[in-house]
């Protein structure tokens, strides 16, 4: 029997790695992955709520969606049914209230996991290049996702409620356009009509489609988008929902009354932060505010744009149209299309310049990205000009030389966009560094292990935080035989491949890692030559 898991993360490096230039906020980025890592020892690694912030951002929007469907139901429209109605619903507290307790901390989560989502994307530099179209299409989904959460709370049509209708009256009554006939809806009780809260709620359900569409937008250019949290994680967050609905449910401060100016209410700041600037600045500075931040974000992939990468290069005289760089494109760059060559394969691999991440994975799919060739020169299908399968063929003959009369010969193959290799060689180790870990075919570790290695040792990302998203786990799945091109078993000892990750901040266990795998592969050598019965590569 084989198993295979994946090593954690390894520990703070003494000679620290650098971080890759993909960060403009390094020392934030080291102290946001040190929180991941404290979450991760928590939730572990695939709970982590920090690798799924997309996935459970979808997840509370369903909640919000299903939730919001039956308080429409028994929602009355009216100026003094609204508030009546509500009353009722939070009254019967074992259904209904919780129903709206649920609405309105899943709305409030939302916003969590939607700015922390931005948070965490922005620190780890994916805005530009190929993402700018991700990060741009995102930044309206932050205006209709707060339109939506501050129109739910006119709904209820309580003090809460007259504060925010007011105060938004106020801010669009700067605007030209109004000119100052949004306040006078609100001077007394008589201008606000039944007919009002039919367009509020119009509005409260054409907003959250908005939404959904732009979210739906918003994932296109990604492949196998995340978009369902992992089932514990899901059945977690349903969970703390409902303990939280129940310890302090959502509740109603008393109705509006358009003749009292409400105080002392209890301010929503996930959805109703920019409410008390009304206090201290005037409308068009508040504008100002929220417009230069919109505006700023739009721009960040033009104001820290990078040089773009070479992208990835079909060889049609190599490609025989199998389709596994397409199946492994993180981005769906990589379209099959009719073959153009005449050739006897009926379609072709064809990358889209606007898409490719030059992540390198379609190489490591690749079934010509074999160094067992006989040719001089190692062409294969598809592959990268700034970091060529020949290339990387060459490097692992030259490392394999070096390593020749040592003890224990170990190759390890890192990442770039991971803890720095180089600082791992030493007299029995070879360090070789890929552009991502799955832009390694896996034929190269077979390559390693038949020409004098005793052991290779493959490490990148931490898990959950793959620089090109799946990455390291297409790496996970080839060596364990899940995917093709797979590892083949019964040509290798599994014991002698490791496979491990580790973020930016824990770059030290990697050596001790490694000191760990060079005495199994010596326990190993000890037993003769004997091939163990169950092969494992193992998890430390």
């Amino acid at each position: 029997m084989k198993v295979f898991s994946i090593q954690p993360a390894a520990k703070p490096a003494s000679k620290p790695a650098g971080v890759p230039v993909r960060s403009p906020f390094p020392v934030a980025l080291r102290a946001l992955q040190s929180v991941e890592r404290a979450f991760d020892r928590a939730f572990g690694t695939v709970h982590n709520p920090w690798h799924n912030l997309g996935a459970l951002s979808y997840f509370f929007f369903w909640i919000i969606a299903a939730t919001g469907i039956y308080l429409y139901i028994v929602f009355d429209t009216g100026v003094l049914d609204a508030y009546r109605s509500i009353d009722a619903i939070t009254a019967q507290w074992y259904f209904g209230g919780i129903l709206r307790s649920f609405h309105r901390y899943a709305s409030d989560a939302f916003a969590v996991t939607m700015t922390l989502h931005l948070v965490r994307e922005f620190l780890n530099g994916r805005y530009a290049g190929f993402r700018w179209f991700s990060w741009v299409s995102g930044i309206p989904l932050i205006w209709l996702a707060f339109a939506s959460g501050i129109n739910g709370y006119w709904l209820v049509w309580d003090q809460l409620s007259q504060f925010v209708a007011v105060g938004t009256a106020e801010l669009f009554d700067w605007l030209p356009v109004f000119g100052g006939a949004m306040v006078r809806n609100f001077l007394t009780p008589e201008t606000i009509s039944d007919r009002f809260f039919s367009l509020l709620v119009f509005l409260h359900i054409g907003l959250p489609l908005l939404l959904l569409a732009g979210m739906w937008i918003h994932i296109q250019r990604i492949s196998r988008a995340k978009i369902q949290p992992p089932r514990a994680l899901g059945w977690g967050t349903i969970i703390a929902l409902l303990l939280l609905s129940l310890i302090k449910p959502a509740l109603s401060t008393p109705p509006a009354n358009m003749m009292v100016a409400p105080s002392n209410l209890p301010l929503d700041w996930y959805y109703l932060t920019v409410y008390p600037l009304l206090y201290a600045w005037s409308p068009g500075r508040v504008w100002a505010l929220l417009g230069a931040s919109t505006l700023l974000l739009l721009l960040v992939p033009l104001l820290l744009r990078r040089q773009r990468a070479a992208v990835a290069v079909v060889d049609l005289a190599n490609c025989n149209g199998c389709g596994r760089c397409f199946n492994d494109c993180p981005y769906s760059a990589v379209t099959m299309q009719p073959r153009s060559d005449g050739a006897r394969h009926a379609t072709e691999a064809v990358v889209n310049p606007e898409l490719c991440a030059s992540c390198g994975i379609c190489a490591g799919a690749c079934p010509s990205s074999t160094p067992f060739r006989s040719i001089g020169e190692l062409v294969t299908g598809i592959d990268m000009p700034q970091r060529p399968v020949q290339g990387l063929r060459s490097e692992l003959e030259t490392a394999l030389q070096r390593l020749a009369g040592k003890e224990t010969k170990i190759v390890v193959f890192g990442c770039d966009c991971g803890v720095t290799v180089e600082s791992l060689a030493s007299g029995d180790v070879a360090s070789i560094s890929l552009i991502c870990t799955g832009q390694l075919p896996p034929s190269f570790i077979e390559f390693a292990l038949r020409n004098g290695a005793d052991g290779v040792f493959l490490t990148g990302c931490h898990e959950g935080e793959c620089e090109f998203r799946l990455g390291h786990v297409w790496a996970r799945q080839r060596i364990a035989g899940e995917r093709e091109p797979h590892l083949r078993g019964n040509n290798v000892e599994l014991a002698r491949v490791r496979l491990s990750s580790a973020s930016l901040a824990e770059s030290r266990r990697l050596a001790e890692e490694i000191d760990a795998f060079r005495a199994d592969l010596q326990r190993l050598a000890q037993q003769n030559g004997r091939k163990p019965q169950d092969e494992e590569v193992r998890h430390v």
